[in-house]
């Protein structure tokens, strides 16, 4: 898993008010733990598969769809979130503005909800994760491509992630070290 999404993860995982939301809906040892296994830089990549599946069970849970879409849609939630995206993306000002600016924007929050609400989208997109954490690269580029040409809410999120300078950013990559004198 990206190295910023484990940041901002634990960073919004320590919000008393995130924890006390889901403390009835899911294990929250089991997630502390998985979340500071995540952090180390040389895990296993059974941890990584545990992850997945957790993240997987959740999102086909309503109840925590719920429970994230209030952290982006609900103002005081998403100040929070916007102040750990910022915080957690330190080294990379442009990208944490772009998030910032992208979870501000109601259109951005309308396509996340309704992405997150479409279980044949939810399907797609963990075919392609799967696939690229199996290391099929292409095929992952198809079920993408797929989920683009099939599914309007994708094909409108990534539209409003890219107006937002989002996918530019990522694109980019970390800042390297000067090498100057």
């Amino acid at each position: 898993m990206n190295r910023n999404l484990v940041r901002v993860l634990l960073s919004v995982w320590d919000r008393p008010a995130f924890r006390a939301g889901l403390r009835h809906l899911i294990d929250l040892d089991e997630v502390t733990a998985l979340l500071a296994a995540l952090a180390v830089d040389d895990r296993d990549h059974e941890v990584d598969r545990r992850v997945r599946g957790l993240v997987r069970s959740a999102l086909d849970t309503a109840e925590i769809r719920r429970a994230l879409l209030l952290l982006v849609d609900a103002d005081d939630a998403r100040q929070d979130v916007s102040a750990t995206v910022t915080e957690a993306l330190a080294d990379r000002p442009e990208l944490a503005r772009a998030i910032v600016s992208a979870l501000d924007d109601a259109a951005v929050r309308a396509e996340l909800a309704a992405a997150l609400e479409s279980p044949h989208l939810r399907a797609a997109v963990w075919r392609a994760v799967e696939d690229e954490f199996r290391g099929r690269r292409w095929r992952m580029i198809g079920e993408l491509a797929l989920v683009l040409a099939r599914h309007r809410h994708a094909r409108r999120l990534v539209w409003q992630l890219k107006r937002h300078g989002v996918l530019r950013e990522l694109r980019q990559g970390p800042a390297q070290p000067s090498t100057d004198g």
